[in-house]
C-alpha cells in the first residue's frame, strides 16, 4: 500500500514532512498516525488505513511535498519482520520488538550528538523520544554519551553576581543553532508583513470597566454551568457579543477591500486568534449573531483543543469578517494587532488590571482593561473607528445592552 500526501486544496501548493511517527519495520494499527505534514496553513495527519507495517520510507522529514506525492510504502497484515530496511538517519529494522521507540530525526540527532537514545526520557506518544526530547537532554546535558556513563555537559553561563575576582567557567565554545521557518511560522511573517504593505493601518485605542462583566460571571458562573453541561461562562463570549453587535452598526468594519470594489459581508463570522506551539491561528466562530453565549464559548474551547494539538482544518480558519486577539492572558498591558488581511478591523484585548479611574467625582479603584482597534484607514474614517470601539465599550460595561440591543 503506497503512502502518499494527502491532497491540497487550491490554495496550497506544497507542504513539508514534519515529523514521522514509525519507522520502517514498525507496526502500526488502523487510524495510527504514521506522518505529519505542514503546509504553511495547518498540519495534515496522515494516519494507517489498516494494521500492517511501515516498510519504507521514501520522502525524509524536512522534505517538501506535493499534493498526493508518494512518501512512503506500507504492508497491510499483522506484525512482520522487515529486512534490509533503512531509516533515514542510516539505522537498520528487522522487526517491531527491535524498534527502540525513537523517531528517524530523534535517532539522527542522537546520533550527531553523540548520544545515547535510551538515555533519553521521551515525551511523545506511549514515550516515544522526539527530535525535541533529544535537543532538550543535549542542552541539559542529561543525555549519557554513546560508550560512556557520564552524561553530557554543556556550559551554562552564570549570570549571578560572583563578589570575589575567580573568572566564571564558560569553557567551551558559545553555540548558535539556524533553523529553517517552519511553513506557518513563515506564512504567518508573509502575511504580517503583506498587512502593514497593503493596508492604511491605524489604530484606535479606549479603556473598559469590567467589573459589570466580572460581577455578572461570579453571580450566574454555577447556574451557567448547570445549563449548559459544564461551559464555564468567560469573557471572550461577551467581547464576541459585543463585537457582532457593533459590527451591525458599523458594516464598514465587517467589510473587506477587494481591488477596487469594496465587499460588505451580510454575515459575522468572528476570528478569534489562538496562540500554539507553531504560531498563531485564528479559527473562525461562524454565523456569531446567531449563537448563545454558550454555543460561542463551546467552539471557542474546541478550537483552542484542536489548535494546540495540531489539528485544526483549512476550513475552520477560512474566511472570517472581523478578527479578536486576546493578549492579555500573556499579560499585556498594551499592543498595537495587526490587520489580518483583507479584514479591515482586529479588536485587541489586554491584561485586566486594577488601578485608580475617576467615577462620579471620586477616585475608586476599577478592575480596567486597555481596547485597542486596528482599522484600515482606506475604508474606515477615524470617526466610525472610535465610535465602533465606544459602542463596544458600552456593551462590556452594561452587558444589557448586548441582549437589547442598544
Amino acid at each position: 500500500m503506497d503512502i502518499k500526501t494527502p491532497a491540497f486544496p487550491e490554495s496550497i501548493t506544497e507542504g513539508t514532512v514534519a515529523q514521522w511517527y514509525k519507522a520502517p519495520g514498525e507496526f502500526a494499527r488502523r487510524d495510527d498516525v504514521l506522518v505529519d505534514i505542514e503546509t504553511d496553513k495547518v498540519v495534515m495527519e496522515v494516519l494507517a488505513l489498516d494494521d500492517g507495517t511501515l516498510t519504507e520510507i521514501l520522502k525524509n522529514e524536512g522534505d517538501i511535498v506535493e499534493s498526493e506525492e508518494l512518501l512512503g510504502r506500507f504492508e497491510v497484515g499483522p506484525a512482520t519482520s522487515v529486512s534490509n530496511s533503512t531509516d533515514p538517519a542510516g539505522t537498520s529494522s528487522s522487526t517491531p520488538e527491535e524498534v527502540d521507540g525513537a523517531s528517524p530525526a530523534a535517532r539522527k540527532l542522537a546520533t550527531e550528538s553523540g548520544v545515547a537514545i535510551d538515555s533519553i526520557v521521551g515525551s511523545g506518544r506511549d514515550g516515544r523520544v522526539t527530535k525535541e526530547d533529544v535537543a532538550k537532554a543535549v542542552a541539559q546535558g542529561s543525555a549519557q554519551r554513546i560508550g560512556d556513563n557520564e552524561p553530557v555537559r554543556t556550559p551554562v553561563k552564570d549570570e549571578t553576581w560572583q563578589s570575589d575576582a575567580s573568572p566564571l567557567d564558560v569553557s567551551g565554545e558559545r553555540i548558535e543553532r539556524r533553523v529553517p521557518m517552519t511553513r506557518l511560522r513563515a506564512s504567518i511573517a508573509r502575511r504580517l508583513v503583506e498587512a502593514q504593505h497593503n493596508a492604511a493601518m491605524l489604530t484606535t485605542f479606549n479603556e473598559v470597566d469590567m467589573a459589570p462583566i466580572m460581577a455578572l460571571r461570579k453571580q450566574y458562573q454555577d447556574d451557567f454551568q448547570k445549563a449548559h453541561n459544564g461551559t464555564r461562562l468567560g469573557y471572550m463570549s461577551f467581547f464576541v457579543r459585543a463585537a457582532t453587535e457593533a459590527l451591525k452598526r458599523f458594516p464598514s468594519v465587517n467589510a473587506s477591500i477587494d481591488g477596487e470594489d469594496i465587499v460588505y459581508h451580510g454575515y459575522y463570522d468572528i476570528g478569534v486568534a489562538v496562540s500554539t506551539d507553531r504560531g498563531l491561528v485564528v479559527p473562525v466562530v461562524r454565523e456569531a449573531d446567531a449563537l448563545g453565549m454558550a454555543q460561542i464559548e463551546d467552539q471557542i474551547n474546541a478550537y483552542g483543543e484542536k489548535a494546540r494539538s495540531g489539528k485544526l482544518a483549512l476550513e475552520d480558519m477560512a474566511g472570517g469578517t472581523f478578527t479578536i486577539s486576546n493578549g492579555g492572558i500573556f499579560g499585556s498591558l498594551m499592543s498595537t494587532p495587526i490587520l489580518n488581511a483583507p479584514q479591515t478591523g482586529v479588536l485587541g484585548m489586554h491584561k485586566i488590571q486594577e488601578r485608580p479611574v475617576v467615577v462620579d467625582g471620586e477616585i475608586v479603584i476599577r478592575p480596567m482593561m486597555n481596547l485597542a482597534l486596528s482599522y484600515d484607514h482606506r475604508l474606515i474614517d477615524g470617526r466610525e473607528a472610535v465610535q465602533f470601539l465606544v459602542a463596544i465599550k458600552g456593551m462590556i460595561e452594561d452587558p444589557a445592552r448586548i441582549l437589547l440591543e442598544l
